[in-house]
C-alpha cells in the first residue's frame, strides 16, 4: 500500500515528528473518501479508513516491542525503549486530531453536522449525564473524579481486551476518541470565534489562531495523557498477544513479557489517575 509505505517503526521512533505529519495525512484522506464515497456514514467510515491506513504501522511496532523483551533484560531501560514507541504514537494522535478538527472547522455546517453526527451525539450524551449529575449535586469534587476515572479505567480495559484479541485492536478506540476530541474542539472554536468576530470583525487572522489554540489547549491539558493511558495498555495488550503466539506459556521469556505489560498496565493507570485529576481540578481554572 501507498500509505503503508510512509514510514517504519524504526524509522517512525528516530523521528517523530514526522507522525504528526503522516497521522494528520491518513485522517484527511480518510474524512475526503468518506464524504466522496460513504457520505451517509461517514462519521463511522473515516474512523475505519484512518484505522486501516495507520494499522500496518502499529501492529509492526507492537511486534518491535515485543522483540525487545528478549533483547533488553532490565525493565527501565526496557520501559525507556517502549517510550519512544509511544512518543510517535501520540504524534500520530496528534496528527488525527489537527485533520479532523480542521475538517469540522473549515467543512460547511451542514457537511459537518452529518460527517461528525455519532460524534456530536456521544458528546451530547456525556454533557447530559455530567450536567444531569451535577442538577442532583452528585459529582463534585472527588465523585466527579472517581466517575471520571472510572469511564477512563474501562476505556483502559477495552483497549487492554481489543489489542489482546485483535493485536491492534486498540487502534479502533483511539481514532474514535481523536474524532470525539476532535469535534469538542470544533465546537468549542465555533462558538468563540463568532464571539470573537461580533467584537473585533474578521481582520485579525491571529484571532483565528488565538481561537483554535485554546481550542486544542482545552482538551489537550487531559486529553493527551488521556490518551497516552489508552497506548500505554494498548501497547500492554498488544505484546501479550504477541508473546501468546511467538512463545510457550510458562517460559522465562514468556514471563518477563508477561512482567514487562504488567508494569505497563500499572504505569497506564498512573498516567489515568493524574489525567483525571487534571480535568476535574486543573481544566475548569482555565476554562
Amino acid at each position: 500500500m501507498v500509505l503503508e509505505s510512509l514510514t517504519t517503526p524504526q524509522r517512525a521512533e528516530k523521528s517523530p515528528w514526522d507522525l504528526v505529519f503522516i497521522g494528520a495525512m491518513y485522517a484527511a484522506i480518510a474524512v475526503f473518501l468518506s464524504i466522496w464515497v460513504f457520505k451517509e456514514e461517514a462519521s463511522i467510515v473515516m474512523i475505519l479508513l484512518t484505522v486501516i491506513a495507520s494499522l500496518p504501522l502499529v501492529f509492526n511496532t507492537i511486534g518491535f516491542e515485543e522483540s525487545k523483551d528478549s533483547l533488553i533484560a532490565r525493565e527501565k531501560p526496557l520501559l525507556v525503549e517502549h517510550g519512544k514507541a509511544l512518543l510517535f504514537f501520540m504524534f500520530m494522535f496528534v496528527g488525527f486530531v489537527l485533520a479532523f478538527s480542521s475538517a469540522y472547522i473549515f467543512l460547511p455546517q451542514g457537511l459537518v453536522t452529518q460527517i461528525f453526527d455519532a460524534q456530536l451525539s456521544t458528546i451530547q450524551n456525556i454533557n447530559s449525564r455530567v450536567s444531569g449529575s451535577e442538577t442532583v449535586g452528585s459529582s463534585v469534587g472527588g465523585e466527579l473524579f472517581v466517575q471520571i476515572l472510572g469511564n477512563n479505567l474501562k476505556v483502559l480495559l477495552f483497549c487492554l481486551f481489543f489489542s489482546f484479541f485483535y493485536g491492534a485492536g486498540a487502534l479502533f478506540i483511539l481514532t474514535w476518541n481523536a474524532s470525539v476530541i476532535s469535534a469538542a474542539i470544533g465546537t468549542f472554536f465555533r462558538d468563540h470565534i463568532s464571539s470573537y468576530a461580533s467584537q473585533f470583525g474578521f481582520a485579525k487572522a491571529a484571532g483565528y489562531f488565538h481561537i483554535f489554540s485554546l481550542s486544542l489547549l482545552r482538551y489537550f491539558i487531559h486529553g493527551l495523557p488521556e490518551i497516552l493511558g489508552y497506548f500505554i495498555g494498548g501497547l500492554a495488550g498488544g505484546i501479550i498477544s504477541f508473546a501468546v503466539i511467538r512463545h510457550d506459556f510458562g517460559t522465562p521469556v514468556f514471563n518477563k513479557i508477561l512482567t514487562d505489560s504488567l508494569y505497563l498496565i500499572v504505569l497506564a493507570v498512573f498516567v489515568l489517575v493524574v489525567a483525571a485529576i487534571l480535568e476535574v481540578y486543573v481544566t475548569p481554572v482555565f476554562f
